[in-house]
């Protein structure tokens, strides 16, 4: 499909002024409690199927359904990144009051790097037709690294962004209230809450490439992989605080989300055989019910025991 200039300008100021509203009513770094994140939350996912009743009515029901299976691709594989923003904030001792502001400017940057990505692979897969070969071999790969070793994780300040960026930058190894920069010694130093940001923002960028690989399985349309993508992330943040004191219970999940993956990667390679594109109805049912099974599959193995019945009164 081919969308105009002015329709990315109004999708850019729209989502702008979200963050804009987003921003100022958490201007006071108050805590966010599981009531307001899901009603955020609510917010965040009523514009992203407003969206796609938009493009229903403006393009027709497969442009329609090509965005929903995106959406819903990159709304899975986004929880991978509540896990992960969980433990960098466990690690870091992040206060709960300036986690918010740390996941509000790492969903920027998830935006500009994620919008650049978007234009490199839709350009490869349009100008090589071995990069399909390449991009769905990366992601069975990932498939099995999210299966098979999914409880592999490298201490946030090993990550070799932040080791550069603490080389680089004078860093000060405390909070200073939710400033990502301060003067210690009359000196400008960066603060350990500007280090967790870069890490939020490296973590993200490493899943940014098998996320925006997974969409260009399903489709090549710029505008639709990034909406795809930026309607998912938005409620990024609403989402962690909702889940951030239930991820315990999803420990099958990722079994989940690395069948989503292989699919993708599969989907990606046969798109260039014989076979060609699966249709989206296909997709889309693959995705729910993979999604649908491997939640209600960790409720049930992590719910709590049952508690044993009362024992029948003696008889008198």
């Amino acid at each position: 499909m081919t969308v105009s200039w002015w329709v990315w300008t109004l999708l850019m100021l729209a989502i702008g002024a979200m963050l804009a509203i987003d921003l100022f009513l958490h201007r006071d770094n108050h805590v966010i409690g599981f009531r307001e994140a899901a009603v955020w939350s609510g917010i965040w996912i009523a514009a992203g199927l407003l969206f796609g009743v938009i493009l229903w009515v403006w393009q027709g029901g497969d442009v329609a359904g090509t965005y929903y299976a995106g959406y819903l691709m990159e709304k899975a594989l986004s929880v991978d990144n509540v896990f992960i923003f969980a433990l960098i904030f466990s690690y870091f001792a992040v206060p709960a009051a300036y986690q918010h502001k740390v996941l509000f400017w790492g969903v920027i940057g998830a935006l500009v790097f994620r919008l650049a990505f978007i234009f490199v692979g839709v350009e490869l897969l349009e100008t090589f037709f071995w990069t399909a070969y390449l991009f769905g071999a990366f992601l069975i790969y990932t498939a099995y690294k999210m299966a098979f070793r999914h409880s592999e994780q490298t201490p946030p300040d090993r990550n070799p962004v932040v080791r550069l960026v603490r080389r680089v930058l004078p860093t000060d190894p405390a909070y200073h209230g939710d400033r990502f920069f301060t003067r210690v010694n009359g000196k400008r130093v960066a603060t350990l809450l500007f280090v967790v940001l870069i890490a939020v923002e490296a973590t993200d960028l490493i899943f940014a490439i098998d996320s925006v690989a997974a969409i260009l399985a399903i489709t090549t349309s710029t505008f639709i992989v990034w909406t795809a993508n930026a309607f998912a992330i938005l409620g990024l943040r609403s989402l962690y605080f909702c889940l951030a004191g239930l991820l315990r219970r999803f420990v099958h999940l990722h079994y989940g989300l690395a069948v989503l993956l292989a699919f993708a990667g599969g989907k990606l390679i046969l798109s260039e055989t014989p076979i060609g594109k699966l249709p989206i109805p296909v997709t889309l049912a693959v995705i729910v019910t993979t999604l649908a099974v491997s939640i209600i599959w960790s409720l049930r193995s992590s719910s709590p025991h049952p508690t044993p019945p009362h024992p029948a009164p003696h008889d008198r």
